[in-house]
């Protein structure tokens, strides 16, 4: 282990929830309801067996959560798990029979159901036409899908891909899935031919969704010739619907699409046509409901296994205890259906018959103030979003927050990425008004959830994650594998028992799945993060253990060191890479994006160098800091630190599919 970083700017407490706003949370309910005192003993009786309480432990947390938030079986599950192989295979609700889709939309649009007529999406385009679904339209529409699958051959356990425009018909392609048992796989819009293709292949999808394109940022990006470029790499394929979002299908679009007509159908035809009765499949607990990739920064993307039951119970407790999900509440995190945030967003509120805010475009198309107009004009309640997403907004100015009443927002959320606490700050004070709490929480594709997260009825301090979620046994260790998260020591994050969402596997087998999750600690999760608690119970992340630049035989975390940078009045943004060096190995290379005003000269990078240096440390001052307006960064802000690295080495760049602004890479070779 190094040394405890310090945990510099973020160790007074500045959110302190009102008694009445805890009173009135869904998790202060439960405690109530279990006779728990406060936040610590919550989470030693949903992880550990206390002894003389009977009503404690994991097992007893993960069976009492189903019927506490009216999570329904067709038939009731034998068993809470069967763990007979170890953690890394435990078979979670055995002998349970459920369907996702149920849970999620035919409940709620029963004739009997007060939900039926609720809005289930509200979704706004880029060019700022709105459009809402109901509950009893997402039902008939998933329907659709699932007769529309069953026709073109799709049985349970088969694969269909999503390579989907961000739009309201990409929830009822997800349920329709659901529905029939199909496993779905959800690819990110942004990516390229490549990329897709690389997911189309693994998974086999013999049914592909997308669509004939989106607007992003004013211009319009065509989808449908990348999925055909990506189906002819891939191959399997044999149906593409393609959702007709920007006129094509008759003509209002100046671009024509590609068509093979012995393969190609618009979606009026293949779904709108179809019969808009279904019987939902009942399936079992461990059936496969999901396929979601890894991001793939190094090696192949890996594919997560997800199921009904897992993610079910995991996305409906995140949001109703974490982001208090309440019945009138407006749901928001920016994110695409290819990243986990967005099944995870839809299962979690529509379980609970609540209304998601889905936005189509750029952060900040046509003004950056696109985001707080829409919260000002939805009356959205919860909002997530990234770090990065969050400092390149806040370089725009707090003018553009004026004149807009976010006074709606009880909860912000966050997550991909550490914060710095100048950008925490910021976001707490002049978006949630120094009111509203941020759930700053991690985990990861492999859980489509979360393994740290506050509660909301939790005091905060700036850029903190609070602790281990309800249900999840999550410690920090050393090498070693002992716990030094008591000792205040910076060490691995790690699971030290399974939970239910946690991926079965990996779809290309367990070989893998065992090397990269199990093989560093003996029966523990390594999730391949630096935590650390502190002296008050904060728990912190200091980046990605495996992305360690080792200077001179001491390491220290890429965040570390941005953050220190970030910490100088001059600097906004910042990014870390380590480059070979004849002396210590490794060097430390800073890339710094400047705050309006201040002067790119050799004084400021001299600042710089010693500002790391005093912070952590002289070995780890920058060799050398260079300045850019900008780093090249995903349609999901978080910024691409392998293409920085590589473009500062000289190494292949690989598949850059993903970037939004291809323009920051020239940016980056120019200034080394």
């Amino acid at each position: 282990m190094t040394e405890n970083p310090t945990l510099e700017g973020v160790d007074e407490i500045v959110h302190e929830p009102s008694e009445a706003f805890v009173d009135s949370t869904n998790v202060a309910d439960f405690m109530a309801t279990h006779d728990i005192d406060d936040y610590d003993a919550l989470i030693e009786r949903t992880t550990t067996d206390v002894e003389g309480v009977e009503a404690s432990g994991v097992d007893w947390f993960w069976d009492e959560v189903v019927d506490y938030l009216g999570l329904e079986f067709y038939e009731e599950y034998d068993d809470v798990r069967d763990d007979s192989e170890g953690p890394q295979f435990t078979d979670w609700y055995p002998g349970g029979k459920l369907n996702l889709a149920h849970n999620l939309v035919d409940r709620h649009a029963a004739l009997e159901s007060e939900r039926r007529n609720t809005v289930a999406t509200i979704w706004e385009g880029e060019d700022g036409e709105v459009r809402e679904l109901t509950y009893h339209e997402l039902h008939r529409q998933a329907n659709q899908v699932a007769n529309a699958l069953e026709q073109r051959g799709i049985e349970t356990g088969d694969t269909v891909g999503l390579y989907m425009p961000m739009v309201p018909e990409v929830v009822s392609i997800l349920y329709g899935c659901f529905k029939v048992g199909a496993i779905a796989v959800p690819i990110f819009s942004g990516f390229g031919v490549d990329a897709a293709a690389t997911r189309i292949a693994d998974a086999e999808c013999s049914v592909l969704f997308t669509g004939d394109g989106f607007l992003r940022r004013g211009d319009p990006v065509f989808l449908k010739s990348a999925g055909d470029d990506a189906i002819e790499e891939a191959g399997h394929v044999e149906h593409t619907i393609v959702f007709d979002r920007l006129g094509s299908s008759n003509r209002k679009s100046e671009h024509e699409i590609p068509w093979i007509d012995d393969r190609d159908e618009w979606w009026a035809d293949a779904v709108e046509s179809a019969d808009d009765d279904y019987e939902t499949k009942s399936l079992d607990s461990s059936q496969e409901s999901m396929l979601l990739y890894s991001s793939g920064t190094t090696g192949k993307p890996k594919g997560i296994v997800h199921t009904h039951a897992g993610v079910q119970v995991q996305c409906a407790k995140e949001l109703y205890f974490g982001f208090d999900l309440k019945p009138s509440d407006r749901f928001c995190w920016v994110s695409d259906i290819g990243w986990m945030m967005g099944p995870w967003t839809l299962i979690g509120t529509h379980t609970f018959g609540g209304t998601v805010f889905m936005y189509e475009g750029a952060p900040d198309h046509p003004q950056p103030d696109r985001f707080w107009e829409m919260i000002d004009r939805h009356r959205l309640t919860q909002f997530g979003i990234s770090p990065t997403a969050i400092r390149a907004l806040r370089e725009h100015g707090d003018q553009w927050l004026e004149g807009h009443d976010l006074s709606s927002l009880r909860i912000l959320g966050s997550t991909g990425e550490p914060w710095d606490p100048e950008s925490w700050q910021w976001f707490y004070e002049h978006v949630g008004g120094g009111e509203c709490p941020i759930i700053n929480i991690s985990g990861g594709t492999e859980i489509c959830g979360c393994f740290l997260m506050p509660m909301p009825i939790q005091s905060l301090k700036p850029c903190t994650l609070g602790g281990p979620g309800l249900g999840m046994n999550i410690d920090i260790v050393d090498h070693d594998g002992n716990s030094v998260k008591d000792d205040h020591e910076r060490g691995f994050l790690v699971a030290r028992d399974s939970c239910p969402s946690m991926t079965k596997s990996l779809w290309s087998g367990d070989e893998r799945y065992l090397e990269e999750y199990w093989s560093t600690f003996e029966d523990m999760w390594d999730h391949g993060d630096w935590a650390q608690q502190d002296e008050d119970g904060f728990w912190f992340l200091h980046g990605r253990a495996d992305d360690a630049l080792n200077v001179a035989g001491r390491k220290v975390g890429p965040a570390e060191v941005e953050g220190a940078l970030i910490d100088h009045p001059a600097v906004t943004q910042a990014a870390a890479v380590g480059a070979p060096d004849d002396t210590t190995g490794t060097a430390v290379v800073a890339y710094v994006v400047l705050e309006p005003g201040h002067d790119e000269t050799d004084d400021l990078r001299a600042e710089l160098r010693e500002q790391v240096g005093d912070e952590l440390g002289k070995p780890f001052r920058p060799r050398e800091i260079l300045f850019v307006d900008e780093f090249p960064k995903t349609q999901s802000g978080k910024i691409i630190r392998r293409a920085i690295e590589a473009t500062y080495t000289g190494e292949d760049l690989g598949d850059m599919s993903s970037i939004e602004n291809p323009g920051a890479l020239e940016e980056l070779e120019a200034a080394r």
